[in-house]
């Protein structure tokens, strides 16, 4: 096994787990942490590919790396705002989840 297989298989693992996680965590924050295991693993593997292809002699081209980097930059700034609006809500309903109980109505709503 070359060392190329074996990112591209950390890469589709990390995307299995990601999206498992994404799919079967109903909390806000361990749904961020799952999509960025996902980012986590669509960057490695896109990365793997971009050096496969290096590996080929067909040229290593800088913009795959390029697009990694801006990729990961955007990521960690969605992930700064996604965190921020989990922490807003805790503030204003005094807990982290999302739930579409009426029991769990903040005071006041619907009563006139």
């Amino acid at each position: 096994m070359n060392a190329a297989t074996l990112f591209g298989l950390c890469g589709a693992a990390l995307v299995g787990i990601g999206l498992y996680g994404l799919i079967t965590n109903p909390e806000p924050l361990r749904k961020i942490l799952a999509f960025n295991l996902l980012g986590s693993g669509v960057f490695l593997l896109f990365g793997m590919i971009a050096r496969r292809a290096a590996a080929a002699g067909l040229g290593g081209d800088p913009v795959p790396q390029a697009m990694v980097i801006t990729a990961i930059v955007v990521a960690f700034a969605a992930t700064a705002m996604a965190i921020a609006l989990v922490q807003r809500l805790a503030d204003e309903t005094g807990r982290a989840s999302i739930s579409s109980d009426s029991s769990d109505a903040v005071d006041g709503e619907g009563k006139s």
